[in-house]
């Protein structure tokens, strides 16, 4: 009987990586959704262990290690890196015989919108196939909404929900018109079933602002840690026992949501709440707003003023 399963090298390569780490769920969905597909070549090459917020750190003075992993319908290796560190050795052709036509970053658990962008280490993974010329996306899923636990299985409709978009922009790279000075962030909101579709957007300025809380031990620490990624929450509802006199001791301090920061409208948060999928192209770097060029214009040219003065 003839397959009608198309050969790998008709189809497209997509190179997956994360900052959850590669046993993570929201990756291991996007993978089967991928393979699933019969659309794409799928090379997988991410991180060991979570590296949630590591942004876009990378690892310069330490041996790294890449071991095979068996993942359905892909070639698989678990790094012992970072985001970016996978990003950057997947691309390389010295962990794969060729270099992918898109990398794809996630599934995050948890949205990448706002100042998040900065911290994420799933961003990241798909910033640095942008700093050397390979379209990338990150996506992310908005876990934490409505206010409610998700599934798993709602990684998988997250996954499918993307497809689209990911076929076509691999039908755009075959027809070499697809940008080169952007790439995708992507975030899927909570209810994703009833998604209202894609919506083009700009990272706005939300952000879960971060404090510190002092505790008494690593299991307490370790407990509240846990109690927080299951249900984020500001922490007034999650004070820690009082602290002996810390004189001469080894201190412990764990992180605490103060509050989250969220914008008025028109961003890419607010358009997730809404209920859209957000797509915000990204550059490598953020240009501050034309108010402050306007501001530091004015500022510099009478700097300069003075400074002409002072060598008279």
């Amino acid at each position: 009987m003839e397959s009608n399963r198309r050969s790998s090298g008709d189809r497209p390569t997509v190179m997956v990586t994360n900052d959850d780490g590669i046993d993570a769920p929201g990756l291991q969905a996007l993978v089967r959704a991928l393979v699933s597909s019969d659309q794409f070549q799928v090379f997988v090459s991410a991180p060991d262990r979570e590296q949630s917020a590591v942004s876009h750190s990378s690892t310069v003075l330490t041996v790294m290690h890449a071991k095979p992993v068996e993942i359905d319908g892909a070639i698989a290796f678990a790094v012992s890196g970072t985001p970016a560190d996978c990003t950057s050795l997947g691309i390389s052709k010295a962990l794969f015989t060729s270099v992918p036509d898109l990398v794809i970053s996630g599934i995050n658990k948890g949205s990448n919108c706002g100042y998040h962008i900065i911290y994420s280490g799933t961003v990241a993974g798909a910033r640095e196939a942008f700093l050397h010329n390979i379209p990338a996306v990150s996506l992310s899923y908005d876990w934490y909404g409505h206010g409610g636990r998700r599934s798993a299985d709602d990684y998988e409709l997250a996954a499918e929900a993307c497809l689209p978009i990911i076929s076509g922009i691999l039908a755009e790279i075959r027809e070499n018109t697809y940008p080169r000075n952007s790439f995708l962030n992507i975030n899927v909101p909570a209810d994703v079933v009833n998604h209202k579709g894609y919506r083009l957007t700009k990272p706005g300025n939300s952000m879960n602002k971060l404090g510190w809380k002092q505790v008494a031990s690593q299991a307490q620490g370790e407990e509240m840690i846990s109690a927080m990624v299951l249900a984020p929450r500001p922490s007034s509802t999650l004070e820690p026992e009082a602290v002996d006199d810390t004189k001469n001791k080894h201190l412990m301090f764990i992180r605490k949501l103060l509050e989250l920061q969220v914008e008025d409208g028109g961003t890419d948060y607010s358009s997730l709440l809404e209920g859209y999928i957000s797509v915000s192209p990204l550059a490598a770097m953020s240009p501050a707003e034309e108010d402050s060029h306007s501001y530091f214009a004015v500022w510099l040219t009478l700097l300069n003023q003075c400074f002409s003065s002072s060598t008279l």
